[in-house]
């Protein structure tokens, strides 16, 4: 369970994981204090950007603490493994698309290193720990066998991963280097007769661009939403840079074109309210409330709150854990609204 944090910690820890706020440089803060955001930064997927802040603030500014200082010495190690990890990861994602091109397979990364370079500033903002590989479905037999002969071992069960359209792959001498495989980015079968994001809606997204805006915040609101249940606050912060990269109204008629199509109104409308809250960001909730709301958006948006996520792993983490659930299911049961044709 993390170090319990007060409403004024839990908004500086918000501060610490915006990747685009600046935080005072002249507040004080406690060795106790820093040491609890820390732990929850780490938990939350943010501690990178906030190692970075306390840089830029200078280490003058912290309290002369050994345990606090001996702590962050060795988190500030973790996160140079982190990124070389990082570094190596995107080589051999590298080499398995330039394998895949050359045999005609269409495939394109998603996530980690995408965002890390198109949505951050900082690209050592947003390490990542594998890499995502997404083929139209017709394809994936092809893309498995490259990926084996790049010198990986399939490490999902092969009936459940055609289920999920997910594969995962593990380097041969190194099993720390984790490759995914995706058919769909929805892996929930259920949910996926609703939504779907798969290669090909992403190629009508981008319109003969590659990781378009659109087709990224696209991409960050499944992987939520989705793929995860909220469980985190790095994924609201992937989301947060998403909105921020919609510069213009063509970019937010395009994303809302392509929730219509892929099936996630109801995602979209939560994702970016419980973001536009918890950053306030305005311009998060404003494009969240164009999704005209029916019954389920109501519910999906009551049940998603900033305090259900900030307290995942807190003593209010059962209520936490029941309101995703709750949203799980409101997912399942939402109907489908129409596309045209």
């Amino acid at each position: 369970m993390l170090p319990p944090l007060s409403p004024a910690e839990e908004k500086l820890l918000l501060d610490f994981a915006d990747p685009e706020t600046l935080v005072e440089r002249d507040r004080s803060l406690s060795a106790n204090s820093l040491m609890a955001l820390l732990a929850n930064a780490e938990f939350h997927g943010v501690l990178p950007i906030m190692l970075r802040k306390l840089r830029e603030r200078g280490d003058a500014q912290l309290p002369h603490d050994a345990a606090l200082l001996q702590k962050l010495s060795a988190l500030r190690d973790q996160a140079t493994i982190a990124t070389g990890q990082s570094m190596l990861l995107q080589y051999h994602g590298d080499r398995i698309m330039k394998v895949l091109a050359e045999k005609g397979v269409p495939a394109r990364i998603v996530k980690g290193p995408i965002f890390a370079r198109k949505l951050y500033r900082h690209a050592s903002d947003r390490p990542f720990t594998d890499i995502d590989i997404l083929v139209d479905p017709a394809s994936i037999g092809a893309a498995n066998k490259v990926i084996a002969e790049c010198g990986f071992v399939l490490a999902s069960g092969e009936a459940q991963s055609h289920d999920l359209q997910e594969f995962k792959w593990l380097e041969r001498e190194n099993s720390s280097l984790l490759i995914e495989l995706h058919g769909n980015l929805v892996h929930d079968s259920g949910m996926r007769r609703r939504l779907s994001l798969g290669f090909r809606e992403l190629q009508v997204i981008d319109g003969g661009e590659t990781n378009t805006p659109a087709s990224l915040l696209t991409i960050a609101i499944v992987h939520a939403a989705g793929g995860h249940k909220f469980h985190r606050l790095q994924l609201c912060v992937d989301v947060l840079q998403g909105v921020r990269a919609l510069r213009s109204p063509e970019a937010e008629a395009r994303l809302l074109e392509a929730a219509r199509m892929t099936g996630i109104e109801l995602e979209l409308a939560t994702v970016l309210n419980v973001t536009g809250r918890l950053f306030e960001e305005p311009r998060a909730i404003a494009l969240a409330n164009r999704i005209k709301p029916d019954l389920s958006i109501r519910l999906a948006k009551w049940l998603i709150t900033g305090n259900m996520l900030l307290r995942v792993n807190s003593r209010e983490k059962m209520r936490s854990r029941l309101s995703r659930d709750a949203f799980r299911w409101v997912q399942r049961l939402a109907r489908s609204r129409p596309y045209p044709a």
